[in-house]
């Protein structure tokens, strides 16, 4: 199977209330292919959410001008979704480790910790203003 597009692309605004059409986005893709993705629905859900949430907060910085667009691919073997903001960028090679005894009690600096660990690949791409999370078929 070749890759394809199959929903059109998600366009958000800025805000916390994006999230919602997040889960709505997620919760049409998991139903067309829940045989596959088994037990996956909340890796998704909370990878997505996370993202989606970095994006908005720190790529465009909450500016509701800015818009976040959430893409989906069905892969051969698994789904991909991109997430892509319109931010400066980041330096996704130097993210303190939230486990680390310093960080513990910070209230934040946990979603790409939570993303790497939730998909099954995660690729950073235009200096971090666009990521891929990929979830293999079981």
């Amino acid at each position: 199977m070749k890759e394809t597009l199959i929903k059109e692309t998600l366009i958000l605004d800025s805000n916390q209330e994006s999230i919602n059409k997040v889960n709505a986005y997620v919760d049409e893709v998991f139903a067309e292919h829940s045989d596959k993705l088994n037990d996956s629905y909340g890796n998704m859900i909370i990878a997505l959410t996370e993202g989606v949430n970095n994006a908005i907060t720190h790529g465009n910085k909450s500016n509701e001008t800015k818009k976040v667009l959430v893409n989906y691919k069905q892969l051969k073997k698994g789904v991909s979704f991109t997430i892509q903001d319109e931010g400066e960028g980041f330096d996704y090679t130097n993210i303190p480790d939230p486990t680390a005894p310093e960080n513990l009690e910070k209230i934040n600096g946990r979603g790409i910790f939570l993303m790497t660990r939730l998909a099954d690949k995660i690729e950073f791409q235009e200096n971090g203003k666009k990521i891929e999370l990929i979830f293999n078929f079981a």
